[in-house]
């Protein structure tokens, strides 16, 4: 007899509101999915993944929040647009993992991988303070947070060395807009 590949998910373990939750905070539709597994096939760091971003998006469906919210998955999502782009239902699947590490945070849920909170922090401080990401004060910003000074010490020295990683930022023009969004985030909470 052939043995089901699926996990039954207990009752107690689902919340049916989930969903919709997701659904509203983000703005994407994670209905629309199918499972025909692009997201995953294109994913860098799918291979890294404890939960693939196709299985993310059908534990949103099931009503798996403790479990969505807890995965080392949505804290390794480099927001790199790939599985987006490749969605044949147009599912912004980057929107989506940014939902989730919000509601993380919010409900007090610790990311697994070590540090990467304090990553994500810094890459959003860096959005924040230019409206783009600058490489060398987000990084500065990361290394005084984690006190972890000397990891990725060479590889940065020879990025900055050949001109990867410029010692200026730029800026957006509308910064002030850029506030006004951060605020009413920040309010909305």
């Amino acid at each position: 007899m052939e043995e089901s590949m699926e996990t039954p998910v207990s009752r107690d373990k689902v919340t049916p509101s989930f969903l919709e939750e997701v659904k509203k905070r983000s703005g994407e539709d994670p209905n629309l999915c199918y499972q025909c597994l692009k997201c995953t096939a294109g994913c860098p760091t799918a291979p890294y993944m404890d939960i693939r971003p196709n299985n993310i998006i059908r534990m949103i469906q099931m009503g798996m929040k403790r479990e969505v919210l807890g995965s080392r998955a949505i804290w390794l999502c480099v927001s790199c647009e790939t599985c987006g782009t490749r969605c044949p239902n147009e599912i912004d699947i980057g929107v989506l993992m940014d939902t989730l590490r919000e509601m993380a945070i919010e409900e007090g849920i610790p990311a697994q991988e070590k540090n990467i909170f304090l990553l994500h922090e810094a890459f959003v401080q860096s959005i924040r303070r230019g409206g783009r990401v600058h490489e060398a004060t987000m990084l500065i910003d990361y290394k005084l947070r984690s006190k972890d000074f000397m990891t990725d010490l060479m590889p940065g020295l020879k990025l900055f060395l050949k001109g990867k990683i410029p010692l200026f930022p730029s800026f957006i023009k509308g910064r002030d807009e850029l506030q006004r969004i951060f605020e009413k985030c920040t309010k909305e909470k």
